[in-house]
């Protein structure tokens, strides 16, 4: 993958409100051209920004992302609940992030992140979304996912889309997994990687990245050991 070593969490989400366009211009302010987000559908299926399943935690709204139609969600307020500097900040769609990202030439790693239930139908619209904001830049773009599902069903809508496969356990056969989805990477939870799994991934034509890595040691043992990329929180201390 030519993506940057260093991929910007949520955005830039310690410093500006979370997977909001407000933090992918936090970011890119630090020189970030490579960003991570979460992506989720909305009922009348519109891709947007957010990591929950609930709204109560980033935004105005309450109760079920995935119950609502992005007429409504496009109202609330993503930002006040960092600061009373982002009041008003608007929930990101995809569309608003491509926007943004392509004429900077920005890498993005969508994380697919159902709401219960939709892993299905989550993995092919933005799967498909991604495919037609894209374009011809899709090589800028990864989708990632824990879900099995959700990758499969992005696979089979665009299959010339990068993907990885997302684990916070590593189960013994997980290789199988990454295998049958014909992803090109994998991402790991800090906690899990060592040089071996770095090495068996890179043996089978896998990059590998880890999240959410923030402590400056961590990352020097990580890039020693190999590993292609970190997703951090950490925008300010690990520069691009």
């Amino acid at each position: 993958m030519s993506f940057p070593r260093v991929i910007a969490h949520r955005g830039a989400g310690s410093l500006a409100p979370e997977n909001t366009l407000a933090a992918f211009k936090m970011g890119a302010s630090l020189g970030h051209t490579a960003f991570e987000c979460d992506v989720k559908l909305s009922a009348d299926e519109v891709c947007f920004l957010l990591h929950d399943d609930t709204l109560d935690r980033t935004t105005s709204g309450h109760g079920p992302a995935g119950a609502h139609n992005w007429s409504d969600l496009s109202q609330m307020d993503a930002g006040s609940w960092l600061s009373p500097a982002y009041q008003g900040t608007p929930v990101a769609s995809l569309a608003d992030i491509a926007h943004f990202c392509l004429p900077r030439g920005d890498y993005v790693n969508l994380e697919i992140k159902p709401s219960v239930g939709t892993d299905n139908t989550t993995g092919r619209v933005v799967a498909n979304s991604s495919a037609q904001l894209w374009g011809a830049h899709s090589e800028r773009l990864v989708l990632s996912s824990f879900s099995s599902v959700a990758l499969q069903a992005a696979q089979q809508a665009q299959p010339h889309l990068a993907r990885a496969h997302l684990f916070h356990m590593l189960p013994r056969d997980w290789h199988t997994h990454v295998t049958a989805l014909a992803c090109q990477g994998v991402v790991l939870s800090q906690h899990l990687v060592t040089q071996a799994v770095i090495e068996a991934c890179h043996a089978h034509g896998w990059w590998c990245a880890s999240y959410t890595v923030n402590e400056w040691d961590m990352a020097q043992r990580l890039f020693g050991w190999g590993i292609d990329h970190i997703v951090t929180d950490e925008v300010g201390l690990f520069k691009p």
